[in-house]
């Protein structure tokens, strides 16, 4: 394959997924799928069409469906393909549902344990870690193998999920972050991690334009869950291959919303409230209260995530002791900058109002 040739399957998806946007957002008012602003969440705007994942995952299948007629015999893994379809069509009919209707975190939950069994079970696994220094390969027992795999996908899924509360953020943080494990599958020869990478990336980049700040329309949970799901598969491609200290490289790419989900765990154990209970002390929020501008808030938390990005890519360079010292060194930093910006605080955030110059999301 050529490097002109990948770059088809990227365009593909940016143009349908562009094309698509508008048609979405009119289908989504037309049957009243739109945001409905409450004292939780930032956005103080009425109407703003919801189901903007569609749009995203239109641009994606159809892109993935000119990679794989591009690569015709050469693709190995192809069953992983199917499963990862299979997969995003059932959090796209929930994303559908709980946009329209609002349904319960638990009955959300089933329904995405369902979807990431579906992956596992057409090849997404995680099936063993590798001694950093040694480079000894240790295989997970099947019940572990589970257990493990079903943590890592539903656990993504849900982050990104949470990190959609300001206009294109999330959006953009599925672009920063595919465009990394794009780069780490072609490191490591997974040309299928390659080919949903670019599509993925396409399809993001066609929908950006339409949810960038002020967004004319939001992903709500059809995309943040779609986007999730679909980081978390192609983490796992890339992951098959790279073996250096196994998993820190794709836990470091997506060091942001994982962080920010830990972060609210944490939280709400200390309140000793339900782990399942919202609040308004998520990354974004801190930031926007900070910031005073809904777009900076957005492009900080991007410029950040871009920097654990290229930590993450740096780091597939390292071996043995030095990648151990340099992995203690981001952490400590990042839990001193995390405790600089008062992360850790546990107390309740009172609502902000609206920036005056930027409606918020």
């Amino acid at each position: 394959m050529t490097l002109a040739s990948l770059g088809i399957p990227l365009l593909v998806a940016l143009v349908v997924s562009a094309a698509a946007t508008p048609i979405v957002s009119r289908v989504a008012q037309a049957f009243d799928i739109v945001d409905k602003p409450d004292p939780r969440r930032v956005n103080r705007r009425h109407n703003i069409p919801l189901l903007g994942g569609i749009a995203v995952a239109l641009g994606f299948f159809v892109g993935l469906a000119v990679a794989l007629l591009l690569a015709g015999q050469e693709l190995p893994f192809r069953n992983h393909i199917e499963g990862q379809i299979l997969g995003s069509l059932i959090l796209l009919t929930l994303g559908v549902v709980d946009d329209r209707w609002v349904l319960t975190a638990r009955s959300k939950l089933v329904v995405q344990l369902a979807a990431a069994a579906v992956a596992i079970s057409y090849g997404f696994r995680i099936e063993h870690f590798t001694d950093p220094v040694t480079m000894s390969m240790w295989t997970l027992p099947l019940p572990v193998m589970w257990v493990v795999s079903l943590l890592w996908i539903v656990g993504i899924t849900n982050s990104l999920n949470l990190m959609d509360g300001l206009d294109g953020l999330a959006t953009g943080l599925g672009v920063i972050i595919g465009v990394t494990l794009t780069y780490i599958g072609w490191q490591a020869n997974e040309l299928v991690g390659v080919f949903t990478g670019l599509a993925f990336v396409g399809a993001l980049l066609g929908f950006l334009p339409y949810n960038f700040p002020p967004a004319r329309i939001f992903l709500g949970d059809t995309g943040a869950l779609f986007i999730g799901f679909n980081l978390a598969l192609l983490a796992l491609e890339g992951y098959r291959k790279v073996s250096l200290l196994t998993f820190v490289v794709p836990l470091l790419a997506l060091a942001v919303p994982l962080l920010d989900t830990a972060l609210s765990i944490y939280r709400r154990i200390r309140r000793r409230a339900s782990i399942l209970s919202p609040d308004r002390q998520h990354m974004h929020h801190r930031l926007l209260e900070s910031e005073g501008s809904h777009r900076s808030a957005v492009l900080s938390i991007w410029f950040l995530t871009a920097c654990f990005c290229v930590i993450a890519v740096s780091f597939t360079n390292l071996e043995g002791w030095a990648a151990l010292v340099f992995l203690a060194l981001v952490v400590v930093l990042t839990m001193r900058l995390l405790r600089n910006l008062g992360f850790f605080e546990v107390g309740p955030t009172p609502v902000a109002s609206p920036p005056a110059d930027d409606p918020p999301r």
